[in-house]
């Protein structure tokens, strides 16, 4: 069952997508560690400083617009507990998945494959720990704003984010 309590997300994303703060079509384009390419997915963190970290992946800060989301009534499969993990048949070790170089051999990773089954038996998104920030937890959530189920938006009481690109012309 869903919890209808709100979970205060961070996401950090590229500046010339401010109208779009709940696209998942950058990771769709790339493909990310719990997403195929194709596959819609909002990357999130639970902490601010979480958000940060992955987003510059520990290299070069670039530009960022951060924004904070509310999630509600999602199923998220909490990847941080050991017992959740057994249940779905893998370790801890699922974590330090080498998902890019998987991919480059032409191999579905392993973390891609778990994806599959989650989002088969209705989760909408998953928790995990952060790669880039030891402590921090993230959300990846593939599934948000389609009728029923998980509710996602971005916080802007002043309405600050533009509607449309036309803001980068």
């Amino acid at each position: 069952m869903a919890d209808s309590a709100a979970v205060l997300l961070w996401r950090a994303y590229v500046p010339r997508w401010a109208h779009a703060p709940l696209s998942g079509e950058g990771a769709a384009r790339f493909g990310g560690r719990w997403n195929p390419v194709g596959g819609q997915t909002i990357y999130a963190a639970r902490e601010l400083s979480t958000a940060w970290a992955e987003y510059n992946q520990g290299f070069v800060q670039h530009p960022a617009l951060i924004a904070q989301l509310e999630l509600r009534y999602a199923r998220l499969a909490d990847l941080t507990k050991p017992e959740t993990l057994a249940a779905f048949g893998v370790t801890a070790e699922i974590h330090r998945c080498e998902w890019r170089d998987a991919l480059d051999r032409g191999l579905v990773p392993e973390t891609h494959r778990l994806q599959a089954e989650l989002a088969a038996r209705g989760f909408d998104g998953l928790v995990c720990p952060s790669f880039m920030s030891p402590g921090g937890t993230c959300v990846a959530l593939w599934c948000w704003n389609a009728g029923e189920g998980a509710e996602l938006k971005v916080v802007d009481p002043e309405g600050r984010l533009p509607k449309t690109p036309a803001s980068w012309l």
